[in-house]
């Protein structure tokens, strides 16, 4: 490759935000990107060491943990940058292959019009393809599969999941380790998703794996500036990852006789401060303050033993200033049902219940039917640097997202709340 054509790689990827991966050596101490609503930056305690095995390629086909986990996209992967990686490399970048990355692994990706086609739901809403074994001695079957790709691959023993890459960030408030809650570590997580996704001849060694989680749990991102608010940490503002990175936690922190809906105290300071400020410091309270009326969501009414629960958004997203949950609870709010671009599944169950979804979920953990499309709630903060949203992408914007649960729960937000809510989310 000539010259030119490296610079001009190496240009298109870092505007793209692809910058850690590419880089071989060295600290980074300043981790700092342009989002849709401003900047997200990443501190870490000594810096990002970029010697770190999560930069290398452990395996057999080109890829890091890195390829998925892109500090300019929140530690996530985004449609607008797979993209860009897509045209500047031909869809050749490690991130496009087969194995996982194309809606069906036997696909064609002979040419780039082929590769194209066959990284769709990577390119449109970065889904990353899955598929687990039907757990033994089951509460179900999949007694029928609707694949508009026509995969062979995808069967009713061995469905197809399609989910959005976690953020390798802000570790040190998880309550459950992967969409489903499948791993009990996060060594063993690197491990598993470095066998299954960098296709490694040999696993990789316990020193690379401590030394790819201890880089992760030193990492701490969140929105720090906003495009019309300023800075997230002025006029006694708690915005921004320094702030994050000495908030208390551990499972259970608010849950119990200690709850509070008043999950997210970063604003309160802005009620006098300019209308960008005020809006979000009105979101900030809607989230903490606006009823809602819980209804229908395994993993939660059932758990409460109430077909209707009064709460708010914080009930749910209780960890204080994170945003996600105190108390590994997983949940069904309805994100699994069919998608026209998405296989799904019938299902039936041995006490006869029948349902189609596009993701079992934490029933292809435990087995359970009353598991099936449980997920876990990830963490708010950094949100505006990794949509889309859910964890199959169904929401491509916060917008999205706050339409989302003000129909499911029938909310009636009004347009000015709806734009308010935004705003504070577009803060985290």
């Amino acid at each position: 490759m000539g010259r030119t054509k490296v610079l001009y790689v190496v240009a298109g990827l870092l505007a793209g935000g692809f910058v850690v991966s590419l880089l071989a050596a060295g600290k980074l101490s300043n981790l700092q990107f342009a989002d849709s609503s401003g900047t997200v930056k990443t501190v870490s305690k000594g810096g990002v060491d970029l010697s770190n095995p999560f930069f290398a390629s452990l395996g057999s086909n080109d890829r890091s943990c890195a390829s998925c986990h892109d500090a300019g996209d929140g530690w996530s992967i985004t449609p607008a940058h797979l993209q860009q990686r897509f045209q500047i490399s031909q869809g050749l970048d490690p991130v496009f292959r087969a194995i996982d990355g194309a809606n069906c692994p036997s696909a064609d990706v002979s040419t780039m019009e082929a590769r194209s086609s066959a990284f769709s739901l990577l390119l449109n809403k970065g889904l990353i393809r899955m598929t687990r074994s039907m757990p033994d001695n089951g509460e179900f079957s999949i007694v029928a599969i609707s694949d508009p790709y026509g995969c062979a691959e995808t069967t009713a023993n061995h469905p197809a999941l399609y989910r959005r890459p976690l953020p390798a960030t802000n570790l040190r408030f998880l309550d459950n380790i992967m969409w489903d809650g499948r791993e009990p570590d996060l060594q063993t997580q690197a491990k598993n998703a470095t066998l299954v996704h960098a296709q490694p001849a040999e696993p990789p060694t316990d020193a690379q794996l401590l030394q790819i989680v201890s880089l992760e749990t030193a990492l701490f991102t969140a929105q720090s500036d906003d495009t019309s608010a300023g800075s997230l940490s002025a006029r006694g503002g708690k915005g921004g990852p320094a702030a994050l990175s000495q908030q208390p936690f551990f499972i259970g922190i608010n849950s119990g006789t200690s709850f509070t809906s008043s999950v997210f105290t970063l604003y309160p300071k802005w009620v006098r401060g300019s209308n960008a400020q005020q809006a979000i410091e009105r979101g900030e309270m809607l989230f903490n303050n606006r009823t809602i009326r819980i209804t229908q969501v395994p993993g939660f009414n059932d758990v409460q033993g109430s077909e209707q629960v009064m709460g708010t958004c914080s009930t749910c997203h209780n960890s204080p200033n994170v945003g996600g949950s105190s108390t590994s609870a997983m949940m069904n709010i309805g994100t699994d049902s069919p998608k026209p671009d998405l296989p799904s599944s019938s299902i039936v169950c041995t006490d006869g219940t029948q349902l189609v979804t596009t993701d079992p979920g934490r029933a292809m953990i435990t087995g359970k039917c009353t598991d099936i499309g449980k997920m876990k709630m990830p963490g708010l903060r950094g949100l505006p640097a990794r949509a889309p949203y859910f964890h199959n992408g169904t929401a491509a914007t916060l917008m999205d997202v706050v339409n989302f649960y003000d129909q499911r729960f029938g909310m009636l937000l009004s347009p000015e709340e709806k734009a308010d809510l935004v705003a504070f989310l577009s803060s985290l």
